[in-house]
């Protein structure tokens, strides 16, 4: 495996259990980068934590899934089919299942998204 493969690995892999972490500091920001790192990934749903740098986006997209997203350094824009919406520290939003969504850094920010895979069985 090459150093590259390996990196990668280690980036799909979860956060330490049964130790503390101070969320915000586990990502940094990387510029003109949108940065990634999964806390918890189960078949069931995943929490990740990204980093935006000023200037870069999320392309719209739809996911068949509900979506929670918490800001947790700075401030984002966030537009769920065509609405737009300023999120600051603190504040988030549940996109939802099948809804148009984008996100904008107007500035850097930090967020965590939550993803529910189970319960659409009904």
């Amino acid at each position: 495996m090459n150093k590259s493969d390996a990196d990668n690995e280690e980036d799909l892999k979860e956060l330490v259990k049964s130790k503390a972490h101070i969320i915000v500091e586990i990502i940094e920001y990387v510029p003109n980068a949108v940065v990634s790192k999964t806390i918890i990934k189960k078949t069931t749903g995943n929490v990740t934590v990204s980093s935006f740098d000023a200037g870069a986006e999320l392309a719209e997209k739809t996911s068949p899934f509900d979506t929670f997203i918490q800001i947790i350094d700075g401030s984002a824009e966030v537009v769920i089919d065509e609405k737009e919406f300023v999120l600051t520290l603190g504040e988030g939003i549940i996109v939802p299942a099948h809804a148009r969504h984008c996100i904008n850094a107007t500035q850097q920010f930090k967020m965590i998204s939550t993803v529910i895979k189970s319960g659409y069985e009904d």
